[in-house]
């Protein structure tokens, strides 16, 4: 049998006051969670097909987490840790590529840069082990979706794939 310790107020030690302790932790909501508290965790879905494309404007990569915040004043810690493999075609000495995450269809949250540099070949391929992160302020409870997308800024074309065991896009709403 469980046992049960029922007070109404624990006396400080010396004696001059007293704690209440009417139900300060049964009860509790996220909304009445303190300013810096973790309410939900969401881990999105990778994709590990390939993605071609040879348009200077961004294109989805095949990686998304959607969330719905349970306050307007919450913020959501978008981290994106991808592995795999990115290949731009190029016919010039240097090849560049823009990998970033996006808000909704196409609101920036973050950006990286890559750029190679290639003497004489025709295709570079590198590794990507990358990392993206940041802290956005959505001020909604409306369902959010946010997604990895990749754009060629110099070369012919670029192609991307994403190990589904090496890459995550993680989604942490934070109380505001």
């Amino acid at each position: 049998m469980a046992s049960k310790i029922k007070v109404d107020q624990i006396q400080t030690a010396d004696g001059t006051g007293t704690i209440a302790l009417q139900n300060q932790l049964s009860g509790m909501t996220s909304t009445s969670m303190p300013t810096g508290s973790v309410l939900q965790v969401v881990q999105g879905t990778v994709l590990s097909t390939q993605t071609l494309t040879t348009s200077a404007t961004y294109v989805d990569a095949g990686i998304s987490a959607s969330i719905t915040p349970t306050s307007a004043n919450s913020k959501i810690l978008v981290t994106a840790t991808l592995g795999g493999a990115m290949c731009i075609n190029n016919s010039s000495n240097s090849a560049k590529a823009y990998l970033r995450i996006a808000k909704g269809s196409s609101t920036e949250v973050c950006v990286s840069r890559i750029a190679t540099y290639d003497y004489g070949g025709s295709g570079t391929y590198i590794a990507v082990p990358a990392y993206l992160s940041r802290l956005d302020s959505p001020s909604t409870t409306s369902e959010i979706t946010y997604k990895i997308q990749f754009m060629l800024v110099a070369g012919n074309d670029v192609r991307i794939c994403f190990n589904d065991s090496d890459s995550q896009l993680i989604l942490t709403e934070i109380a505001g």
